[in-house]
C-alpha cells in the first residue's frame, strides 16, 4: 500500500514539474483562467505559441486533469476548454509564485 501511494506521489510530482516547468503550459492555464477558452483564441492570446505546441499542451493539460474539454456538435465544430478544480488550485499557486517575484 505504501509503495502504491509513493508511486502516485511520484507521478503527481512529475506532472506538476512538467506543467510548472513549461512556459507554454503555464501560459495556457493563465489564459484559460482569464476567460480565453477556444483553441483559436488561445493561439492568438499566447504570443509565440504554435498550433502544434498549443494542441500538445491542451492534450497534456486535459490528460493531467487540469482542463476540461467540451466539444459541441455544431457546424463548424466548436471546442471549449475550462479549468477543473485541480486546475484552479494550480493557477492560484502560480499566481502566488508571481506575487513572490513581484515583491523582490
Amino acid at each position: 500500500m505504501a509503495e502504491k501511494n509513493q508511486n502516485k506521489a511520484r507521478r503527481d510530482y512529475e506532472c506538476l514539474e512538467q506543467v510548472v516547468g513549461c512556459k507554454w503550459s503555464v501560459s495556457v492555464l493563465m489564459a484559460v483562467e482569464d476567460g480565453t477558452d477556444r483553441p483559436g483564441a488561445l493561439e492568438r492570446a499566447i504570443e509565440g505559441i504554435s498550433t502544434k505546441i498549443l494542441t500538445e499542451r491542451l492534450r497534456k493539460l486535459t490528460g493531467y486533469g487540469l482542463l476540461n474539454k467540451r466539444k459541441f456538435n455544431e457546424t463548424p465544430p466548436r471546442t471549449v476548454y475550462s479549468l477543473t478544480p485541480k486546475g484552479r488550485k494550480l493557477v492560484r499557486i502560480i499566481e502566488k509564485l508571481h506575487e513572490l517575484e513581484d515583491q523582490e
